[in-house]
Parts: C-alpha cells; sequence; structure tokens
C-alpha cells in the first residue's frame, strides 16, 4: 500500500532543494499544504508587504506543481488542528516540514508536533532554510554566540555546506485531498491598490530566484565588495526577500556563489559573510527569543527614548529634511525594499537623531519591507541601537550628509527618490540645508515649500544622544 505524505509548506515555498518536499516524495505520494494562520505569528503577523509578496508567490508554487502534475492545497486555522484532521481523515502515514526558528513558529510546531504524537502519525522537520541548525553552534564553553566574527569563524571551520539537491522528478499527488481555499480568500492584496511601485521591481517566485541568481553569480558578484555599498547602483544580490519565502534554498546561493567563474575569492568571501550575518541572526534570536521586543543588553531597557509621533512621521514620510535618509525611506515605500548601506544611515538617524525607539522602526520595517525577516531586522535595529549582539556602539552616529558625500557623491541615488531636488546640483542636493538660498530657487526648490527643513541639527541632535547614552551608563554604574 502506497504512503502518504503530507507537506506543510511554510517559508520554503520552492520546489528545488527542499529536504522537507524530498523526504515527502521518498516516502510516497504527497499533499502540498498551505495553512494560512496569522493569528500564530505572534507579535509578528504579516506586514503588508510580506502579503503582498506571499499571494504572488503562492500562485507561483501552485503553478510550478500544477506542472508536475500535483496541487496545492491551501487551508486555514491553527495548524496543529489542521494537520491533524487532514491527518486523521486521509489516513496520512507521514507529515514533514521546514523548521521556522523564530518565537511563535517555534511554538507553533512543538503543538503540531503534541497534536501528531497523540494520533501516531509520523513527522520529520527539517533545517532547510538555513546553513546550519542553531542549536548546533556554540562556544568552546557551550553557550550562544553574540558576537559576529567568532561565529563566522566557527561555521567558516566546519564542513562546506552540503550541495544543493534539484527538483524531484516527479511529484506523486495524494487522493482524497481537499479543495481548500482561494489565494483570493486570504485577502492578501492591499486595499487601496498602493504596489505599482513593487510590481515594477519585484516578480516574486522560484522561478525568478533562481534566474535572479544565475545573473548575479555571473556578473555583479565580481562587484559586490564596492557595488554593496553604492545606493545607485544595483550591486547587491536582490535576493533577499526571495530567500525570506523560501522561494530559493541558501544552499542554492551558497554554492552559486562558490562556483562563479567570474568573481575574485575576496568577493566570494564578503558574499559569503552577509549570508552568514543572516544566520548569525537567527542564531541570536533563537538563544534569546525576547529580542524581537526587547534590547539583548538590559541597561538599554532604561534608555531615554522619546515619544514624538510627528518626527516618527516625518521619518517614515520621507520628510525629515536629510536627503539621503528621505531617499531611502521613499525608495522603501515605494517599492518594499531599502539599500543596505541607507538601511543602516535610516536607522541610526532615527534611534540617534530622533531619539525614537529602535522598536519603532524595527514594526514600520516589518510593515514595509518585502524581505522581511524577524531575525535580521531584530538584529539590524538592535545594532544600529546598540543595544543588541555584536552592535555598534551607540556613541558611533551616522552622520547622514557625510554618508551621502562617501556613498552617493553624483546624488544619483537621492535625486532618483527625492525628485524635489531632481534638478539642483549634487553638491546642494546632499546637503540642501547649507545651500544658499537663491541657488535653490533658482531650480525651483525653498526649503520648507517643496522640500523641508532639516527636524534636528546633526550636531545638536549627536550631542543630545551622547547625553542619553550618558544616563544609561552613569544608571548602570549605579546598580
Amino acid at each position: 500500500m502506497t504512503r502518504r505524505a503530507i507537506w506543510w509548506i511554510r517559508r520554503d515555498l520552492r520546489l528545488d532543494d527542499n529536504p522537507a518536499l524530498q523526504k515527502a516524495v521518498a516516502a510516497g505520494t504527497v499533499l502540498p499544504v498551505y495553512i494560512h494562520a496569522d493569528a500564530e505569528e505572534g507579535a509578528w503577523p504579516l506586514g503588508g508587504a510580506q502579503k503582498w509578496w506571499l499571494a504572488r508567490s503562492l500562485a507561483s508554487l501552485a503553478k510550478s506543481l500544477e506542472a508536475k502534475g500535483s496541487r496545492l492545497v491551501i487551508l486555514e486555522g491553527e495548524a496543529a488542528k489542521v494537520l491533524s484532521d487532514l491527518a486523521r481523515k486521509l489516513d496520512v502515514d507521514l507529515v514533514v516540514w521546514n523548521r521556522r526558528f523564530e518565537p511563535a513558529p517555534l511554538a507553533q510546531e512543538r503543538r503540531v508536533e503534541a497534536a501528531l504524537d497523540a494520533l501516531g502519525v509520523a513527522w520529520s522537520a527539517f533545517c532547510g532554510n538555513h546553513l546550519f541548525d542553531p542549536e548546533e553552534v556554540a562556544t568552546k564553553e557551550g553557550r550562544p554566540y553574540q558576537v559576529y566574527t567568532p561565529f563566522a569563524r566557527n561555521v567558516r571551520g566546519r564542513a562546506t555546506p552540503a550541495k544543493p539537491r534539484g527538483t524531484p522528478a516527479a511529484l506523486p499527488s495524494a487522493d482524497g485531498a481537499p479543495s481548500g481555499v482561494t489565494i483570493a480568500r486570504l485577502d492578501l492584496e492591499p486595499k487601496p491598490d498602493w504596489a505599482a511601485g513593487f510590481r515594477e521591481r519585484w516578480t516574486p517566485g522560484e522561478e525568478t530566484a533562481l534566474a535572479r541568481l544565475k545573473t548575479f553569480a555571473a556578473g555583479k558578484l565580481a562587484n559586490y565588495p564596492l557595488g554593496r555599498d553604492v545606493p545607485s547602483d544595483d550591486g547587491t544580490s536582490a535576493m533577499s526577500p526571495h530567500l525570506a519565502f523560501g522561494e530559493i534554498g541558501i544552499r542554492r546561493i551558497w554554492h552559486a556563489a562558490q562556483g562563479s567563474t567570474t568573481a575574485a575569492p575576496e568577493a566570494i568571501d564578503k558574499y559569503h559573510a552577509e549570508l552568514l550575518w543572516r544566520e548569525f541572526a537567527t542564531h541570536v534570536l533563537y538563544h534569546f527569543p525576547r529580542t524581537d521586543l526587547a534590547p539583548l543588553r538590559a541597561e538599554y531597557a532604561r534608555f531615554p527614548w522619546r515619544n514624538d509621533r510627528d518626527a516618527l512621521r516625518a521619518w517614515q514620510q520621507g520628510r525629515t529634511g536629510y536627503p539621503l535618509v528621505d531617499a531611502g525611506m521613499r525608495q522603501l515605500w515605494t517599492t518594499g525594499w531599502m539599500h543596505n548601506r541607507v538601511r543602516m544611515v535610516v536607522a541610526s538617524f532615527l534611534v540617534k537623531h530622533l531619539l525614537l525607539p529602535w522598536q519603532d522602526g524595527a514594526r514600520w520595517f516589518w510593515d514595509t519591507l518585502v524581505d522581511a525577516d524577524l531575525a535580521s531586522n531584530s538584529l539590524g535595529w538592535q545594532w544600529a541601537a546598540g543595544c543588541g549582539a555584536d552592535a555598534a556602539p551607540y556613541f558611533r552616529i551616522f552622520n547622514p550628509t557625510s554618508q551621502a558625500e562617501k556613498f552617493d557623491a553624483q546624488a544619483a541615488y537621492i535625486r532618483r527618490w527625492v525628485p524635489e531636488l531632481a534638478r539642483v546640483p549634487a553638491a546642494l542636493a546632499i546637503a540642501p540645508f547649507d545651500a544658499p538660498p537663491l541657488a535653490l530657487r533658482g531650480v525651483g526648490v525653498t526649503l520648507g515649500v517643496e522640500y523641508p527643513h532639516p527636524v534636528v541639527d546633526h550636531a545638536r541632535a549627536r550631542e543630545r544622544a551622547l547625553a542619553a547614552l550618558a544616563t544609561v551608563s552613569k544608571k548602570g554604574a549605579e546598580a
């Protein structure tokens, strides 16, 4: 008698190099099931940008499954109940999935495991979206890492990640599957439709992910160490949203870079380092599960953050008066993505120039990024705020003007995303608040009218941030 397996699809919306799917195919007939259970995501239900991406990624996966003679079943409800009911009804022998390591999804898995154990149904879970299980990496003392460099040294010293396995040649389909619900039923599309820029920039799905990787490995990977820092240049791989939804496996990305015939070892090593930063983020969140909302460094819970809704709104809307910051925030709103160099600048601006809580920034990024990943988002914001693992010291305060002079000297990025400054000469577009008013008026710009005055003065904001830091240090010494 043929065995039946359920492939519980989570953030692994692909057929290529998918260990859970491979296990299901080896077992017998396969029922691919995606369960929409936003209520089980804890404090971090899907943001608006992620919903937009998910709708298209599910459609892409459904098409790929149909080409293999299979069918995607979309269901709603609590995962443990849905899977146990389905396993009982269809007399399923095995349920497989790829693990997620965020706190709420981990708890969800535990409930699924308990429900299946109670039924006597076998299950298998795999580390299909990461190079290393966070439980398998530890210091010599057996503790989790809190600093990236020794973490990366540890994992680089291990065996090379296993080579990816391809798409199964056939997907024998299990009979008796429920019809499920449509993607439209999940209500993922934005209302009103604000996603025109998303559609122009992105095509979600496994096919696009594989094609993008191939192009990057053969081309811009060669200049990655320099190109990754220039926001006007499309010098990054832009694989992050595909990776966040599991449309491509990280082993596939690792080995594509490793096998590049155009990139020097230094470029490959730098790109691998960025993949390992993602691994480090997962490692930290897994071992310190409260760091999605609370600082890893406990003394920062006392930091004197401000509550200024107007300043937060100006930052969110790209109306701070600092062109590089505003360009990044507008790129984010329009495309659901922001260049990594600029992400660091805008994050520093929020937590240091404006003294607004890093959690406010994390929530905004979570809602607006198509590549939102809870571990990376949490680590990145705590890095900017100086309160997390391997964090930049709080007293290192990015100057958005000097950052623009260094990485956008011709103001190409600024003038692309801040059209009010499109006709302004580069030097003035970088710092219009330092420009003679007549020079700006000559190209149709008046500060406070077409483009805002700065919401804060850099030098004064820096002094204020350092004074706030001193209060934390003083309280820590007194404790």
